[in-house]
């Protein structure tokens, strides 16, 4: 089996809602307007050629001062830091703790052929661990073939963006979700996402340079046809920088190379800034979706769709699909919470990217990609309890107003 794990997420009166047809035979992420055309004005899009750091001086990063100090203390230089400082990961300067995530902006950073650079990196573990909880796993489900969402995407899956980051195999790459922040509405700056696509897990720490970019390649263009593309045609909405990140004490001390005991702890949450501007992220994108904490079973979840943008062969990244089955119940171990698991063809990259059901009319996320299998035919993601509701909570509470 493989995670998906790649080193290895409003305008007013806006809304995203998942459309069903029949029983939900056909699922769309859409934003919509009251009153107006339903897309966004150009004012909503930053110009991303012309974006700025946030913090930055006359063109000069500036590092927060809480940052500042936080690296001091665990004898890091600042200045060394965004001059490429980061790229040290020794074991012993590899800040691990949850109290520990420091992502100061450096300018520039993710230019369009770096972000083009980076890649997933599966991790693996044997069919025998597979199948390691017969009893408790559902038979292993058909596999369904990835389906290419519709262009532009910030019509038909606005909430949806990729979130690149380093790590110590390079620039990596996930997927992850705009949510609402229950505490700030209408003005979220949350993203959801995987867990190991912001920490290494029980041998490593936090990466680094953690950035999400809504509505990445909106209008689906080729390899070739980037290379002639605008920045705002890569990045609609601009770079976004996490300036914290949260994830569970279950993937900080379980999580390994190959999802282990803290894949169904497998998720974390962003609070990002833009480069440029001062609009939230739920504003500027013009969706957020809610998040669904009440961890159904499987057999009472209904159906449920994936996004993602899967980067593993034989997907590239540049393009955002979607897979919609009825979930089933997986476990790699019966001392281990169930997971949720669901037929589907996309690869690594797609980690993180959010799974999305329908309850009482509207649009929710209840999962996130995770694990998956070598033969890329299914993939798991954890079940969203009361320990992911206090991670959201304490986020919203501690962060959200920034």
């Amino acid at each position: 089996m493989r995670s998906t794990r790649t080193s290895a997420p409003l305008r007013r009166g806006r809304r995203t809602v998942l459309t069903a047809t029949g029983l939900v035979a056909a699922l769309a992420l859409t934003a919509t307007a009251c009153g107006g055309g339903g897309k966004n004005e150009a004012s909503d899009k930053p110009d991303a050629t012309t974006s700025q750091a946030a913090g930055s001086d006359g063109g000069k990063v500036r590092i927060p001062s809480d940052i500042a100090d936080k690296l001091k203390e665990h004898g890091i230089d600042v200045d060394r830091w965004k001059d490429g400082g980061w790229e040290d990961w020794d074991k012993d300067k590899w800040l691990r703790e949850a109290k520990d995530f420091v992502n100061p902006v450096i300018e520039g950073l993710w230019k369009p052929e770096r972000i083009r650079s980076a890649e997933e990196a599966d991790k693996t573990v044997s069919t025998k661990d597979a199948s390691a909880s017969q009893g408790v796993s559902d038979p292993e489900p058909a596999p369904v073939e990835a389906q290419a969402e519709k262009t532009p995407y910030h019509e038909n899956a606005a909430p949806v963006g990729k979130v690149f980051f380093d790590s110590p195999e390079g620039p990596s790459v996930c997927s992850g979700t705009v949510i609402k922040d229950v505490n700030h509405p209408g003005k979220s700056n949350l993203v959801w996402t995987a867990g190991h696509c912001v920490h290494a897990g029980g041998n490593g720490g936090w990466y680094r340079n953690l950035v999400f970019v809504p509505a990445y390649n909106d209008l689906g263009k080729s390899e070739t046809e980037l290379g002639n593309a605008n920045a705002s045609e890569v990045a609609p909405y601009g770079n976004w920088w996490a300036d914290w990140a949260s994830t569970s004490n279950g993937w900080i001390q379980g999580g390994s190379a190959s999802g282990g005991d803290g894949a169904p702890y497998d998720y974390a949450v962003l609070h990002v800034k833009p480069e440029q501007g001062s609009r939230s992220l739920e504003e500027t994108v013009g969706a957020a979706l809610d998040v669904d904490f009440s961890a159904p079973s499987a057999a009472e979840a209904g159906q449920m769709g994936a996004w993602g943008y899967p980067a593993a062969p034989p997907y590239n990244g540049l393009q955002m699909f979607k897979c919609l089955d009825a979930p089933g119940r997986f476990s790699l171990s019966p001392g281990l919470p169930t997971m949720y698991r669901i037929g589907c063809t996309m690869t690594g990259g797609s980690s993180g990217g959010g799974w999305f059901r329908v309850q009482d009319g509207e649009t929710v996320l209840v999962s996130n990609t995770s694990i998956g299998p070598t033969d890329n035919t299914w993939l798991a993601g954890p079940q969203l309890g009361e320990d992911a509701e206090a991670l959201y909570q304490n986020m919203s509470r501690t962060y959200g107003g920034q």
